[in-house]
């Protein structure tokens, strides 16, 4: 581990090194109290690499996914965390080192790994009919035990999902069919994209195909009751570019942001494509239709977070700082481009909201950020020391700051009651504690937030900087 700090210093250094232990902790030391009615599971996901990778250019994003489970019920916490065990966690696992390139370049894989799956289930968590499901764009949903986080492994769902889908999928509250979308299906760095529906019992009742503009990492998707969009950003992928040493995945700063609109219930040939300025967005918070108009909420910002221009060159740290911005799209009118407002001027990400609301307009946005407008250079710019909750109606913003070095998770709602008004509820967050090299799981009143955390459950060590997590209501 020694010699894989000192060649990866960024992303092996830190809360950002793998965690190499798998825990079972019967019952948290807590501060404060729980609220009594809080009772399910919280599951986040985040890199955990099993090896030291293979070449220099190992990204944070490529690591092998581990899934942290706080289980809540009377006043307690339970904990457990498990490696995903992909196929290629055990490949590796069996030859007792790294064998897949980062972001699977076959220009750096081991001959061993070739055409094998290299899924790493790290990004997102899912719970949807009564299934747990760990999330990663590139491959096939990865289902786990809820409880014991077993695995089951890759799942096709009557082999209706055969390629890849997205970490962000989006549930309808009214309907409980999941929408879903992937980059890239007919394969690695081609233009196509997949937009499917799966209905509460996971059965898959619509695939189309359609093609994009360029082949993009495109991350995230909107959906509102009458709509689905498609952002298409210059966050390129290119097999040729990889072949001649340069990266996979890179901002192509000659292209612009473009964002297809289609029909929710139509096909893909009414897809209407809207363009802007290059432009980048990896989250959506929320959107809704109003009228002729689309309205959507995402942190934007000049360039990919993180990410190299197409020569392997950093970018501009100042240029990937996001922040929350509202689209507009006017449907009524033949212009092809839309409006973009920035509404907070602090640098933030991981956005989310009451889930009860989405696609249809919300009040409320909960998101992390710094708590200062002073952008971050590139190392720190996804180490938010802040949460914020965003009032749409007022324009007010309520912040609660970590103590000096610390660093928060993206917040999971979670309702008081099913017919709570919208975020009367909780705010579930994990903590690094920088100064004692551990973590905290942190329970808010998501109406006083910056009241400070009703509870504090204390892990004995850390959880590594991750990306997702999601709630499963219920013991």
């Amino acid at each position: 581990m020694n010699a894989a700090a000192q060649t990866y210093p960024h992303f092996f250094t830190g809360n950002y090194a793998p965690l190499t232990e798998e825990h079972d902790i019967a019952q948290l030391p807590i501060d404060g109290k729980l609220p009594p009615g809080l009772s399910g599971s919280l599951y986040r996901v985040g890199p955990s690499p099993q090896y030291a990778p293979r070449d220099n250019n190992y990204h944070w994003f490529s690591g092998d996914g581990m899934v942290h489970a706080f289980h809540i019920a009377g006043g307690q916490v339970a904990y457990r965390n498990r490696w995903v065990r992909t196929p290629k966690w055990q490949l590796e696992h069996d030859a007792g080192r790294a064998l897949f390139g980062t972001f699977g370049n076959p220009a750096t894989t081991d001959p061993l790994a070739q055409g094998r799956n290299g899924g790493t289930a790290n990004t997102s968590m899912l719970w949807h009919g009564e299934r747990l499901f760990a999330l990663e764009e590139s491959h096939q949903p990865f289902e786990l035990d809820a409880r014991t986080l077993a695995a089951k492994g890759h799942q096709s769902f009557g082999e209706r999902l055969t390629s890849r889908c997205t970490a962000h999928p989006k549930a309808d509250p009214d309907s409980g069919e999941l929408h879903f979308f992937a980059y890239s299906p007919d394969g690695p760095c081609s233009p196509t994209m997949l937009y499917g529906v799966m209905d509460p019992h996971c059965e898959v009742t619509q695939i189309q195909s359609f093609t994009a503009p360029y082949a993009s990492m495109a991350h995230d998707f909107v959906l509102t009751r009458g709509h689905v969009l498609f952002p298409v950003t210059p966050l390129t992928l290119s097999m040729e570019r990889a072949m001649r040493g340069k990266p996979l995945l890179a901002w192509d700063e000659g292209l612009r942001t473009h964002v297809g609109v289609m029909p929710r219930g139509g096909t893909a040939d009414r897809m209407r494509w809207f363009d802007t300025d290059a432009c980048h967005v990896f989250h959506v918070m929320n959107a809704w239709d109003d009228g002729d108009t689309i309205v959507a909420y995402v942190m934007q910002s000049d360039t990919a977070p993180g990410l190299p221009d197409a020569e392997g060159r950093p970018g501009d740290p100042d240029a990937m700082a996001a922040r929350l911005c509202r689209w507009t799209f006017d449907l009524g009118s033949a212009d092809i481009g839309f409006r973009r407002e920035y509404l907070d001027d602090l640098v933030a990400e991981f956005p989310r909201i009451d889930e009860r609301y989405t696609g249809r307009r919300n009040r409320y946005g909960f998101y992390t950020c710094h708590a200062t407008a002073r952008a971050r250079d590139d190392s720190e710019s996804v180490l938010f020391d802040s949460l914020a909750r965003f009032d749409f109606d007022s324009g007010e913003r309520q912040l609660y700051t970590l103590p000096h070095g610390d660093v928060v998770s993206e917040p999971v709602f979670v309702p008081r009651a099913s017919d709570a008004a919208e975020g009367d509820g909780w705010l579930l967050a994990v903590a690094w504690r920088a100064q004692e090299q551990r973590s905290d799981l942190l329970v808010f009143n998501a109406m006083q937030l910056a009241a400070g955390p009703v509870a504090v459950a204390r892990l004995p060590h850390r959880v590594p900087f991750g990306f997702h997590g999601n709630w499963r209501a219920g013991v």
